[in-house]
């Protein structure tokens, strides 16, 4: 579904979870957290804090950043919610932190769509960072043309209230832009909304773009086992070290 979605709705806030469980890239983002512990991580674009206070609870000191309170205000209240640190904001307003990580999950980094904003959150990420500190990140590969694929097929997600059915309509791509339409019908028959749009940028456009905001690229994978990238990937898995200022 569309994870360029504000959620600021609370209604489509309780449905994040349930479109969006553990699954390969939550395991290789803790395994990646086992590898440095006790670090202090930031995640940008936490959304409800599942990877969040699991981190934390893995002895991790989390700071966690989004702009959509409806996000937020799950997170907190989610039990392990008391681990962590909750800053509403959107990613160019980061604190200085010096953290050891910073992590972007969700394919949060194609929710900057101009350069501009691509810059902007890259730059406070390294603000964020101690010399030497890592982003983690991921983004589609855009050879393998996801998008292609959103139009088919509606999701059903089970909710105490019922039944929401959720669907994409593709609105165009241009550019390496592709604009989305996320619907939903709630169980009582309202029909929400939310439009926005997703950056697919190629591995030598992110590569170029971090080290424009002062970061070396230490490994970029293909996929969620560390594999290299390949004709067939799909994602871009990227590590990135702060140069120091």
């Amino acid at each position: 579904m569309t994870e360029d979605a504000s959620y600021r709705d609370p209604r489509l806030a309780a449905l994040y979870d349930r479109m969006n469980p553990y699954a390969a890239d939550t395991e290789f983002y803790l395994a990646f957290g086992d590898e440095h512990p006790g670090s202090r991580i930031v995640d940008i674009g936490c959304g409800t804090g599942l990877l969040t206070v699991e981190l934390a609870r893995r002895g991790h000191r989390m700071l966690g950043v989004d702009p959509a309170d409806a996000m937020l205000q799950i997170a907190r209240a989610r039990d392990g919610g008391d681990l962590v640190e909750w800053l509403t904001a959107d990613a160019s307003a980061l604190p200085a932190a010096d953290a050891d990580l910073a992590i972007m999950t969700g394919h949060v980094a194609q929710v900057f769509v101009t350069d501009d904003a691509w810059l902007d959150a890259l730059t406070a990420a390294r603000r964020a960072l101690k010399p030497g500190g890592l982003l983690v990140f991921e983004s589609r590969d855009p050879r393998a043309r996801a998008w292609l694929g959103w139009d088919d097929g509606r999701e059903v997600i089970e909710t105490d209230a019922g039944q929401v059915i959720a669907w994409n309509e593709v609105a165009g791509e241009s550019a390496g832009v592709v604009g989305l339409i996320g619907h939903y019908v709630l169980p009582d028959g309202e029909h929400l909304t939310d439009e926005g749009a997703l950056r697919f940028r190629t591995e030598e456009e992110l590569r170029a773009s971090l080290v424009g905001a002062g970061f070396g690229v230490r490994s970029v994978y293909g996929d969620w086992t560390r594999g290299p990238v390949t004709d067939s990937t799909t994602e871009l898995i990227v590590v990135a070290e702060a140069r120091p200022v």
